[in-house]
C-alpha cells in the first residue's frame, strides 16, 4: 500500500494530488507510522465553507508524527477545493454545481463532482480500512455538534462504526440509514466502518471548536488502536437518535425560526414562520414528530423547496 502511496515507513508525505485531468488539486498528507497497521482515512471540506473540520484537518495534519502512529492515516484538507478558494457557501463544487456528497460512488467520464468522487472511491477507498468524515454547519446553517455512523452494510461494520462514533464527544449519535451518495454512507456499503462528524457552523471558525475537533479524531484514532500518544480512548453516552426528517419551505421569503439547534420540540409545535418583505406571515411550519433539531437555516431568507430544519426522533 504504502508503494501505492509513495511513501516510506516511518515518513510524513504532503502532496497536491492531481485529479480532474489536472485542473484540480487534493491537499493530502500521509502519516505512515513505523509500525505495519490498519489504515484510516480522513476528509474534510467536502462542503467547502464546513470551515471548522478543514481547520481541524490541516492542525492534525501538522501535528501528528509517524512515531505516534501504528499503520496509516490520509488526511484531505479540504477535498472541495474550487470552492473553498471562491468563499463558496452553496456547498457545491462551482465547476458543476453539484453537491459532491451526493454523487457518490460518482462516475470517472462524469462531471467534475462526480469525476472527483469516483477518484476517491477507485484511489483511496481501496487502500482504506476505516474512514473519518468531517462536517459541519455551513455559512447558513446553525448546527448542534453529532455524529453519523454506517447501518446499510454488515453487522460487523455496523457495529465497528458505531463504537467510532461513541468515541466522539457530541450530545447526539444517529445511525444513517443511507448506503449511496455520500462519501461515507458508500464506504459503508463497501464494508468500511465509517463515520461522519458535524461540528461547528455558520461559516465561522474558532480555536476552541477545532481543538475539540482535532480530539475527536484523536479519540477515535486512540479506539482503533491507531494513535498511540499515552492517553486512554474514552467512550461517550450520546443520545440515539433515528428516523432523520427534514422540512422544507413552500414559499421563498424571510425565515423566523421559533427554536435553536440541539432544542427539543413536541409534535405540532411551530417549527418557524416564513414572512414576505413586508413583515406579513405566508407560511407556518410546525414539527411533525417529537424530536431535536439537528441543523437548520439560520439565513434571513429563504427559498420555495429549500431544506430549512433537519431533526432526529429518539429512539424508543
Amino acid at each position: 500500500m504504502l508503494e501505492v502511496l509513495n511513501v516510506k515507513r516511518g515518513e510524513k508525505k504532503q502532496v497536491e494530488l492531481g485529479v480532474l485531468g489536472g485542473k484540480s488539486k487534493l491537499p493530502v498528507t500521509i502519516i505512515a507510522g513505523k509500525e505495519e497497521g490498519e489504515t484510516l482515512l480522513i476528509t474534510s471540506g467536502i462542503h467547502c465553507t464546513e470551515y471548522t473540520g478543514i481547520q481541524a484537518a490541516i492542525e492534525l495534519a501538522q501535528n501528528i508524527i509517524p512515531e505516534q502512529i501504528k499503520g496509516t492515516v490520509i488526511l484531505i484538507h479540504p477535498v472541495n477545493q474550487s470552492g473553498f478558494e471562491i468563499c463558496n457557501n452553496s456547498s457545491v463544487v462551482p465547476e458543476d454545481n453539484k453537491n459532491l456528497n451526493r454523487v457518490f460512488p460518482g462516475n470517472k467520464n462524469g462531471s467534475a463532482a462526480e469525476q472527483l468522487a469516483d477518484f476517491i472511491v477507485n484511489h483511496l477507498y481501496s487502500l482504506t480500512d476505516y474512514y473519518i468524515d468531517m462536517h459541519g454547519g455551513d455559512i447558513q446553517e446553525d448546527l448542534s455538534p453529532y455524529v453519523y455512523y454506517v447501518t446499510v452494510t454488515k453487522d460487523s461494520v455496523k457495529d465497528k462504526a458505531q463504537q467510532m462514533a461513541k468515541r466522539v464527544n457530541v450530545n447526539y449519535m444517529v445511525g444513517s440509514k443511507v448506503g449511496s451518495y455520500g462519501a461515507y454512507n458508500y464506504a459503508g456499503s463497501l464494508g468500511i466502518p465509517a463515520i461522519l462528524i458535524e461540528r461547528g457552523c455558520k461559516g465561522v471558525w474558532n480555536h476552541e471548536e477545532v481543538e475539540l475537533y482535532q480530539e475527536d479524531i484523536k479519540n477515535v484514532m486512540r479506539y482503533l488502536g491507531i494513535l498511540e500518544d499515552n492517553k486512554k480512548e474514552v467512550s461517550f453516552e450520546s443520545t440515539e437518535l433515528e428516523q432523520v426528517h427534514e422540512l422544507c419551505a413552500n414559499n421563498t421569503g424571510c425565515w423566523y425560526p421559533g427554536k435553536k439547534a440541539g432544542e427539543s420540540f413536541k409534535k405540532g409545535e411551530l417549527a418557524g414562520e416564513i414572512k414576505d418583505y413586508f413583515g406579513n406571515v405566508i407560511e407556518q411550519i410546525y414539527f411533525e414528530t417529537d424530536g431535536i433539531i439537528l441543523y437548520q437555516t439560520c439565513s434571513l431568507c429563504v427559498g420555495k423547496n429549500k431544506e430549512i430544519i433537519v431533526y432526529g426522533e429518539k429512539n424508543g
